[in-house]
């Protein structure tokens, strides 16, 4: 187990990932900033989905929710449809435009942090990925598994879940 000094330091490189999160959002275009990002990322990873389920993904308000969804609608990049299930409800899903975008921001965010750990060995790169996957796992990471409120309204989900712009 580790000792106190050792959680101690965690605690402090945690706090300066910020930075690091910083430097990758100034990759985002203008009009896409990473709460954006963040939208398109979960409907991308888990497919189409309520409002409600977005809102609980994202851990934020309904409210907030709501303003960013506006945000990705306006630009195109996702749609609302009818829930067959309750024709009171909208669906939210990507368009082929939200998906080029994500695409192009996978690709922006690659080649960044290609730059930036050129000096690491492969080794160190999938040695981080997986410490980092075991982080989110203990803290209990709800973005990286499906809600029970809306399972059935998804779609298949088919990407990779380290395929994500914000985070």
């Amino acid at each position: 187990m580790a000792t106190h000094g050792q959680y101690e330091e965690l605690a402090r490189q945690l706090s300066a990932i910020g930075a690091v999160k910083r430097e990758l959002g100034r990759l985002l275009p203008q009009d896409c900033p990473p709460a954006s990002a963040g939208v398109l990322t979960l409907l991308d990873r888990h497919g189409e989905m309520r409002m409600s389920q977005l809102a609980e993904l994202l851990a934020i308000d309904m409210s907030v929710t709501s303003r960013h969804v506006a945000h990705v609608c306006e630009r195109g990049w996702i749609e609302r449809k009818p829930d067959p299930a309750d024709k009171r409800s909208r669906l939210l899903r990507l368009t082929p435009s939200g998906r080029e975008l994500l695409a192009e921001l996978s690709e922006r965010y690659a080649a960044a942090l290609a730059r930036y750990l050129s000096d690491w060995s492969d080794d160190d790169v999938r040695l981080l990925n997986e410490l980092l996957g075991r982080l989110r796992s203990s803290f209990g990471d709800c973005r990286t598994r499906p809600s029970h409120h809306d399972a059935g309204h998804r779609a298949p989900h088919h990407h990779s879940t380290t395929r994500t712009p914000a985070g």
